[in-house]
């Protein structure tokens, strides 16, 4: 997702910190910005698109003498693509860039719009700096208004900060985002939020730690902890290899992304679900109208997203929803009738066959919406109308976060289409507003169970294959588990509903044989329990993912007690994903860059 990068010293900062935000490409970014405080002046510049518009718009600014900046890649979460919405973000006489989430900015937004201040974006962002300024009115010294600025902020951040007053020093603060800082021999100091934009530049780093707040000059690094308590910086020996450090400590980008779903849904909901509502900004509501019908159209991954959706749909808007594969959709010669919306689903907005039926539906005069990764794609331009999934880039071939902010999406889609027609209650639509916000700390990966996945992964190396099954919604999500394991173990696996496997497939049932069970809690516990003892029964291995202790089952992958099937959903999601990432690890397989696959499928 977004990037940070900071410099003090006397080099040409400028080219600094655009070497900087180049390393940090990889993350994923609509736009960009500097902000460089040298002579007690600022001068700030901010571009959409790639980094290429940020150099044209600097091509004729340099510091050639001691200078403090700070520059940022941003992603949209909250606020369109748009220059006045990049970072830094600027008040009367200082610059803020940050990551991650200010919860409550709408309280504080509206208390300094009160005040009198003047907001130029749609930023949660943009509250960090005019509350700054406004605490530093009635502050004896700069860090105190500054400490008091992050008493007052709810969420996830890490945010560089550089005001007038304090021209040799820049103010950060850390919690649930991550950022460091560099030293070297040459007494510069270099901050990012990850390693690779300071190898080359440090020697040495610092990893903040939450609730970490201070300043750095020159000539120190004054470093508080969440308590207010003075601590002395932690130095560690910068690793020069660059792939390691985008990877930010993870063995492969696929597990650093599953790690990372908390956060992208968490960018996903902003913005967007109230305690009373879900918003949808970028939609015109009478795209619904007329409407009788959903079709969903898409490939791999996106379709099981798309059946997912399917099951949300029927269920709380009370829409006629249907699923299409892209590749066979194209050639079947389907009906189309005008009050069908034809929803297409990618990641990268790209894929052929999807873009093709896209092209079909547009020529047939259907209503159109994509759900997508990346503005600006071919899908996009194309589409009536577009809802961006917020995923930022994901490297491994095999999709995860993706998959994740996509269901997320249909989620909130569903209610957003069940507030319209009402055909839910406001307290049921309530209750389901609860649980979307509680998806992030569903799916944050726990420390005991990936242990637990890793050490039961090594009695899965063999076998004539897999059945991951579930019913209801967790067939698709079975489906979704089986194709995770397929792309990079390259072991046979199917996703098949429960009760299906009496019509056929449990012909299949031996000890190698294995079975990966969804049971929830509340959805059809006991039917899909009773399919797994039909499998049991005939010796097959079962593997049970489930908040109830399944006595049938020869390993047992327990997961929270939730409130809702939905949040049991995610959170077998990650177990799934978990378990195909360490079987292929065993495996001794490149898991990001599986063989025969590409990221994006851009032929038939």
């Amino acid at each position: 997702m977004c990037g940070i990068v900071g410099y003090i010293g006397q080099k040409n900062t400028k080219e600094i910190l655009l070497e900087g935000l180049k390393e940090l490409e990889y993350r994923g970014y609509d736009s960009a910005g500097i902000a460089v405080l040298s002579n007690g002046v600022f001068n700030s510049f901010k571009a959409t698109g790639k980094l290429v518009n940020l150099e044209e718009k600097t091509k004729d600014f340099t510091t050639d003498k001691f200078a403090v900046g700070i520059g940022h890649t941003r992603w949209a979460t909250h606020g369109k693509p748009t220059e006045l919405n990049a970072h830094p973000h600027v008040g009367q006489n200082s610059y803020v860039v940050h990551n991650g989430i200010i919860e409550n900015y709408a309280e504080l937004k509206k208390e300094l719009v009160n005040d009198g201040v003047t907001f130029l974006s749609q930023t949660d962002t943009e509250v960090i700096v005019h509350q700054f300024e406004k605490n530093l009115k009635n502050s004896t010294n700069t860090l105190e208004a500054f400490k008091k600025t992050i008493s007052e902020l709810e969420g996830a951040y890490a945010i560089l900060l550089v005001t007038k007053g304090e021209k040799d020093k820049i103010f950060f603060a850390k919690q649930g985002s991550p950022m460091l800082v560099g030293i070297n021999d040459e007494n510069e100091k270099y901050f990012a939020s990850s390693d690779t934009p300071l190898i080359g530049h440090a020697t040495e780093v610092n990893y903040f730690e939450d609730g970490d707040y201070g300043y750095v000059s020159s000539e120190e690094i004054v470093i508080y902890d969440k308590n207010g308590k003075k601590k002395e910086p932690r130095f560690v020996k910068l690793d020069t290899n660059k792939l390691s450090a985008q990877k930010d400590g993870y063995r492969f980008f696929m597990e650093k992304e599953i790690y990372e779903q908390s956060s992208v849904i968490a960018d996903t909901l902003l913005g967007r679900v109230t305690e009373k509502e879900v918003i949808f900004e970028e939609l015109d509501s009478q795209l619904f109208d007329g409407i009788n019908e959903i079709k969903l159209c898409a490939c791999g991954t996106s379709y099981h997203a798309a059946l997912t959706a399917s099951y949300m749909f029927e269920r709380y808007s009370k829409v006629k929803t249907s699923v299409e594969i892209a590749s066979e959709f194209r050639y079947r010669e389907p009906i189309m009738t005008a009050d069908t919306l034809f929803v297409v689903i990618s990641q990268s907005g790209e894929t052929a066959d999807t873009l093709e039926t896209l092209k079909m539906a547009k020529n047939a005069g259907l209503k159109t919406l994509v759900i997508c990764n990346v503005d600006n794609s071919s899908m996009v331009r194309l589409a009536d109308a577009t809802i961006l999934t917020r995923a930022g880039v994901e490297k491994g071939v095999a999709s995860t976060k993706a998959f994740a902010t996509q269901v997320t999406v249909f989620w909130m889609l569903s209610l957003y289409l069940a507030q319209l027609k009402q055909s839910l209650m406001q307290e049921s639509i309530e209750k389901q507003l609860e649980l979307l916000r509680s998806i992030p700390a569903c799916v944050k990966v726990e420390e005991s169970m990936h242990e637990r996945i890793k050490r039961l992964s090594k009695r899965y190396l063999h076998g004539h294959g897999f059945f991951f099954i579930g019913r209801d919604i967790f067939f698709p999500l079975a489906l979704e588990g089986a194709l995770k394991l397929k792309e990079i173990s390259y072991l046979h696996a199917e996703g098949y509903p429960s009760g299906e496997m009496k019509h056929g497939p449990i012909a299949l049932a031996d000890p190698e044989l294995f079975t990966i069970a969804l049971l929830p809690e509340h959805l059809l516990y006991e039917k899909s329990r009773s399919n797994v003892e039909e499998l049991s029964a005939r010796d097959s291995t079962i593997c049970a993912i489930s908040p109830i202790e399944f006595d049938k089952a020869d390993d047992f992958i327990e997961t929270k007690n939730q409130k809702d099937y939905m949040l049991e959903f995610f959170e077998m999601m990650v177990a799934v994903q978990l378990l195909s990432l360490e079987i292929s690890v065993r495996l001794g397989n490149d898991v990001d860059m599986p063989r025969n696959l590409a990221k994006s499928v851009t032929v038939e």
